[in-house]
């Protein structure tokens, strides 16, 4: 692990979360000045950024997207993305400014990839109320472009809250029942999904587990039980695609989620540096041919 790794996550979290700070329709011009942010450090890296264009409450807003041309098997896709836009009130640090510098370190470490199957990286908008669930997400519209298109996304990672973890015992919580199944200790990062999307997760988990020795578990619950459809994966098992979510579990463990308190100072750039590496291998695995 690079501390420069550690450096850029950090600085880009500061970016997002204290100096842009709560970005959503209500902002306007937080929300465009976070899309142009992603924008311009991609294009600092060398992608083409394509823009998805749509009107949200009036506000202009669009998903980001980047891909590194799969050479073998191009047609079929893996897909990561995180959102960008955040809660009124909360400066959004772990929620979502972590994942979405998650995406712009995944796009730097991809960059000289050269895998068998696309790898697309998004960044999505509009992801939380008054949007979720119901509303015109940026991951909704995204998903369903692509299956209006065609698109063949074998799984889709939604990179939802990477940079909380604690030793502490004790400081993990959970749905009823699971606390008998899992660590009392917030330190590991999570893998979820819905039933459907069992086989992907395990797929998704194994390719983790080889790159990676951080401390990681895996739950394939239905989507009903609180947290494990809460974020842009949701959008995607709409549209029949298998998706997961990579999370620190959000409210399970972060007590400063959705609020004014989710600053930059609160995270650990340490061990996401280490899940972001991981990461990286991940996709590069589930990139090549099968």
């Amino acid at each position: 692990m690079s501390v420069s790794l550690e450096s850029r996550l950090r600085r880009h979290v500061e970016r997002l979360a204290d100096e842009i700070g709560e970005r959503h329709v209500l902002r306007p011009e937080a929300l465009h000045a976070a899309e142009r942010y992603i924008g311009e450090t991609l294009r600092a890296l060398g992608y083409e950024v394509s823009r998805q264009a749509y009107e949200a409450q009036g506000v202009d807003s669009a998903n980001l997207e980047v891909a590194i041309a799969g050479n073998a098997a191009a047609s079929e896709i893996v897909l990561a993305g995180a959102h960008y836009d955040t809660v009124p009130g909360s400066p959004g640090a772990d929620d979502n400014a972590s994942g979405v510098a998650a995406i712009l370190e995944l796009a730097r470490l991809l960059r000289d990839a050269k895998p068998a199957r696309t790898i697309r990286l998004v960044a999505f908008v509009n992801e939380e109320p008054p949007f979720f669930f119901w509303g015109e997400m940026g991951s909704k519209v995204y998903a369903r472009a692509a299956r209006a298109r065609g698109d063949d996304i074998r799984v889709m990672l939604s990179l939802e809250m990477l940079g909380c973890y604690s030793d502490e015992k004790g400081s993990q919580g959970y749905p009823p029942l699971l606390k008998y199944f899992y660590p009392t200790q917030g330190n590991y990062v999570a893998f979820v999904s819905n039933i459907r999307s069992r086989h992907a997760l395990r797929g998704v988990f194994e390719a983790f587990r080889t790159a990676s020795a951080f401390p990681a578990e895996k739950l394939a619950a239905p989507a009903l039980v609180p947290g494990i459809g809460w974020s842009d994966q949701l959008s995607f098992w709409r549209e029949g695609y298998p998706a997961a979510m990579v999370t620190d579990t959000a409210f399970h463990r972060y007590r400063h989620y959705h609020q004014p308190t989710d600053t930059p100072e609160k995270l650990d750039y340490a061990r996401m540096a280490q899940v972001v590496e991981g990461l990286a291998r991940t996709l590069e695995s589930l990139a090549s041919a099968a």
